[in-house]
Formats: C-alpha cells, structure tokens, sequence
C-alpha cells in the first residue's frame, strides 16, 4: 500500500512574497502562512488560541501568480505535500528545513477572488476548446475518408423517399375517391334506371279491377 502525503493549507500570509530566481531560468516563490486553532480551556473556561506558521515554496507559474497578487494578510487555500531539503547557512553550517510544496493554490480575499475566478474561467475554455477542436478534427477524418456531403445526401434521399410515399398515398386516395365517385354514379344511375322502369311499366285498370262480382241468384235465401 502507498503512502500518502498531502496537506492542505487555509490562512493567511504574515508577509509579503518572497521571489527567487534559479541559475536555470526557474524561480521560487516562498510565502508563509499562519493557521489559528481556537478552543476553551478546560480549567478556567477562558477561551485560547495558537498559532502555527508554515512556509510554503511555489514553483514557476504557479509563484509567479502567486508574487504578483499575494500580499502581506491575503488569505489563501494550498494544496501541496511536505519536502524536506538540505541547505548551508551564512556560517556554512548544514541545514533541514521541512516545508510545504505547493500544488495548486486558490485565492479567498474578495478583491482576488475575481482574478482566480478568470483563471478558472480561462483553463475551462481551454479544455473545452480543445475537447471542441479535437472533435472538430474527428469529423475531418470522416469527411476526408467519406463522402463529406454523404450525411445531406442520406438525408435528402430520405425526404425524396417521403415525398414519393406522400405522393403514391396521395394518388391512391385519388384513385379511391374516383372509384368511390364511379361506384356512387352507378349506383345513381341504376337508381335511375329503374325509376324510369317504374314509370314506363303500365298502371293497373282501377275501373275494371273493382268491379263488383255479378250475384248469383241460384242462392236460397
């Protein structure tokens, strides 16, 4: 199982940064940061705090950023994890000093809070930018390797096949209204028809139909 080693810093700076250049074009920026822990004392009640300082190293941009807006009680968040180095003093004496390495640093005060705002604003554009250009760049391929138009094609054929399924129901509802229409002028002009026979057939003789039968006159009464 690994280790872990991380700390996470909030306080506040008791001086201004502290900026130092490398013989290879890299730079340090040292702060330090006190943290306040607040209770009550158990005996008398009174309320004790204490303060405990850290010194935190900040490497290239990172303190450069950190040099140009820290100032002596600015607030800060830090991530980092603790380093021990070896370094000599004035008299050429060998010392440890145990600090802080800085990996990501947030600004709280409300007068930088802007400024760290853009930052995260700026590093989001930049991830979306490029997830953007590197999907862009997909789609190239697929054009370079296709047909770029295929996709407008597809879909065009699509609409003409609508079209020409809209138009073959069109005709079949024409084609059905006209052998409605035909089966209705037959059954009209059968109707007709046979109104026409109706009144060309005779009418019955009234007169004669109701003649009374003659009497016979054989029948006893």
């Amino acid at each position: 199982m690994r280790g872990v080693n991380k700390v996470i810093i909030v306080g506040n700076l008791g001086a201004d940064p502290e900026v130092r250049q490398f013989n290879n074009g890299g730079n340090v920026t040292n702060i330090s940061v006190a943290t306040s822990e607040q209770w009550n004392d158990k005996q008398t009640g009174e309320p004790r705090e204490a303060t405990e300082w850290h010194r935190i190293s900040l490497f290239n941009r990172l303190g450069e950023v950190a040099a140009q807006y820290l100032r002596k009680g600015s607030k800060v968040y830090i991530e980092g994890s603790l380093r021990t180095r070896k370094y000599q003093d004035q008299n050429g004496q060998e010392r440890y000093i145990t600090e802080i390495r800085a990996d990501n640093m947030q600004m709280l005060d409300s007068a930088n809070s802007a400024r760290g705002g853009v930052a995260n604003q700026n590093h989001q554009g930049g991830y979306q930018s490029g997830y953007q250009g590197g999907h862009q760049g997909y789609g190239n391929f697929q054009n370079q390797n296709g047909n770029p138009n295929g996709n407008q094609s597809g879909f065009q054929n699509h609409q003409n096949t609508a079209n020409a399924y809209q138009n073959n129901n069109n005709n079949n509802n024409f084609n059905n209204n006209n052998n409605n229409n035909n089966f209705n002028n037959t059954d009209n002009h059968s109707a007709q028809q046979a109104g026409q026979n109706n009144q060309n057939q005779p009418k019955p003789n009234n007169a004669v139909a109701m003649q009374p039968a003659p009497a016979d006159e054989d029948i006893p009464f």
